[in-house]
């Protein structure tokens, strides 16, 4: 009896991970369909179905291996949370990902250096108006 649950637990969570992907996918699909139709406005060009069903899934592909790289390099580096660095790490194969993954990193660095120059500022204030 306790073995019935089990598999049937085990082909429940595989049922839902299957779905999981299969929306995933679909995601996946609508989205490059959508790229697909804004440079065909561009371009004047036009993309068949079998087309944008095989650059969704090598789209799809290519980020499931980029995700298992990234837990990779993090687990190599015995974190369990992948950082930006390993994300750089991941795109260094292609100069211009990696030059604009390094720009909005450096981006996101200022712009929590700022929030967190404000947050001192307003703690201060704080501090001031309750002692007075």
């Amino acid at each position: 009896m306790a073995n019935d649950t089990l598999v049937q637990m085990d082909v429940s969570d595989e049922q839902s991970e299957f779905t999981h992907t299969q929306k995933l996918k679909a995601a996946v699909h609508y989205t490059v369909g959508q790229l697909c139709k804004e440079v065909e406005e561009e371009n004047q060009v036009h993309f068949s179905k079998q087309v944008i069903a095989a650059i969704a899934e090598t789209t799809f592909r290519q980020c499931d291996i980029f995700a298992k790289d990234l837990e990779a390099f993090a687990r190599h580096a015995k974190r369990t949370t992948v950082n930006t660095e390993d994300v750089k790490l991941a795109a260094r194969r292609s100069k211009a990902l990696s030059s604009y993954i390094t720009k909005k990193s450096e981006e996101l660095i200022s712009s929590n250096q700022e929030q967190k120059e404000k947050r001192k500022k307003n703690a201060g204030k704080g501090k001031k108006s309750s002692e007075a």
